[in-house]
């Protein structure tokens, strides 16, 4: 499908293909749906919200509940505030949500609608909230339509304090449940007493009881946890290009210090979520954690000989792009390409540093933020690696060019049961090296001739 990609790159194209990121209400939604009894509100056309569900619901195999305002010529000349203060009424006498979570899209942001304002005039339910957020699709990605939902509740929401409790608070940035329910129990595990913020455990990957609800319970962040967010004594903010700016906004706007690490995947950024936990309890890393650390040590040792040298693509999200950079320098590879889509030029920045940190030249390797898989499939026309890393949309170029491909972050729309796996922490690297390594042997397999093709490898 991809054959006829040209090897020849030019500098300075003004048109992005096969883009490696999606729009900001996308991740307004996700952050939204990660919070209790809350129905996340797109405020713009019908179109714009079916795709951000579109998106949403073939990466998680769930329905992603959402309303919107249902925009028509007339809203998109005379503006939305009709629409939004009838779709508050009808949400409010349809599903009765505790919380309606508005993000705007490129329509509402185009014709200048003050969505803030139009909010102050609403007539809310007592003990009900309805809150916004800006999140224009024509500039930045998800992952900045994610902080900026964050934000928009602790704005609307949290309460200042006085007197600090005991409690923690944990951003765990953009992870899938699987992910969710692997951070939390490390904690636990850890002994820590925290609000966990935003929540997607139960919500995206409802077990199957026979019976849907829009608002399951006990699931999601709660609003009470959301309130007394401003009452922690500590912040463990994780992703550091997706919880920065909700982190900086909690430290500012309400004294909660905040640690900021990497999304911990692999061994020593694992270890990082650890120390700050263990700061926090105060206790001693229980023999648990260290046996699933030893396992994952020994599991890259085993195959080393397998990941030493080899080369690797990794795309997605500046976060999990970074995390999954240090996973593959702990087993020896080569990141040769390291590209997101979302423009962080930090990201290049952090990246390079974290190749030095492993001891490793990053002149020898490509790190670029802002860019499209486009350009990733031109760097390997003209120098190929052996192995692709990262969401479904690079299985045309795997094809193409026939190398193996082991997914992961966001979208990944080919795949089932990827959401409700961790790929943090020990256990989630275990998962991993063990996915890019068997990728790897088949590749072996695959090109073995009949006198090499053993079953002992």
């Amino acid at each position: 499908m991809l054959e006829l990609t040209p090897k020849e790159i030019m500098e300075n194209r003004h048109i992005t293909i096969n883009p490696c990121k999606t729009c900001e209400p996308v991740g307004a939604m996700f952050c939204a749906l990660g919070v209790e009894n809350c129905m996340p509100h797109s405020h713009g056309s019908q179109g714009c919200c079916s795709y951000h569900r579109t998106v949403l619901s073939r990466h998680f195999k769930e329905p992603a509940m959402a309303t919107s305002s249902s925009f028509t010529e007339g809203a998109s000349v005379f503006g939305g505030r009709s629409n939004l203060t009838t779709a508050v009424k009808n949400i409010f006498d349809i599903y009765d949500p505790e919380i309606i979570a508005v993000h705007t899209t490129c329509l509402s942001e185009t014709i200048g609608d003050d969505v803030g304002n139009y909010i102050m005039d609403l007539e809310v339910p007592e003990d009900k909230t309805v809150l916004y957020a800006s999140t224009p699709s024509y500039e930045g990605s998800h992952i900045q339509g994610f902080s900026n939902m964050m934000i928009g509740f602790m704005k609307y929401m949290t309460q200042k304090a006085t007197v600090k409790s005991d409690r923690a608070a944990i951003f765990p940035g953009w992870v899938n449940p699987g992910d969710d329910r692997e951070l939390k129990r490390i904690a636990k595990v850890m002994g820590v007493d925290y609000i966990y913020f935003p929540d997607h455990e139960g919500i995206l990957e409802t077990p199957m009881t026979g019976k849907y609800k829009y608002f399951p319970k006990g699931v999601g962040t709660p609003s009470a946890d959301i309130k007394a967010l401003g009452a922690a004594k500590k912040l463990i903010a994780m992703g550091m290009f997706t919880s920065l700016e909700p982190a900086e906004f909690l430290d500012k706007q309400f004294k909660v210090p905040f640690t900021l690490i990497p999304m911990p995947i692999g061994v020593k950024l694992t270890d990082k979520y650890l120390m700050a936990l263990r700061e926090i309890s105060r206790q001693e890393v229980p023999q648990e954690l260290e046996d699933e650390r030893g396992r994952l040590v020994d599991l890259m040792l085993d195959s080393h000989a397998y990941t030493f040298n080899k080369t690797a693509a990794i795309y997605g999200d500046p976060d999990i792009v970074y995390s999954f950079t240090a996973l593959c320098l702990e087993m020896g590879m080569v990141p040769k390409y390291v590209i997101t889509g979302t423009p962080k030029e930090e990201f290049t920045r952090q990246v390079k540093q974290l190749f030095q940190d492993y001891g490793m030249d990053p002149g020898k390797c490509i790190i670029k933020a802002d860019t499209d898989l486009f350009y990733l499939h031109q760097l390997i026309k003209n120098e190929p690696v052996d192995v692709l890393i990262g969401s479904s949309y690079g299985k045309q170029i795997a094809k193409a060019e026939d190398i193996p491909i082991v997914r992961m972050g966001f979208p990944v729309l080919d795949r089932y049961g990827n959401t409700i796996q961790a790929s943090v922490g020990y256990a989630g690297a275990i998962r991993y090296v063990e996915k890019i390594v068997n990728a790897l042997m088949d590749k072996v397999d695959a090109e073995a001739k009949d006198e090499d093709f053993d079953v002992v490898m």
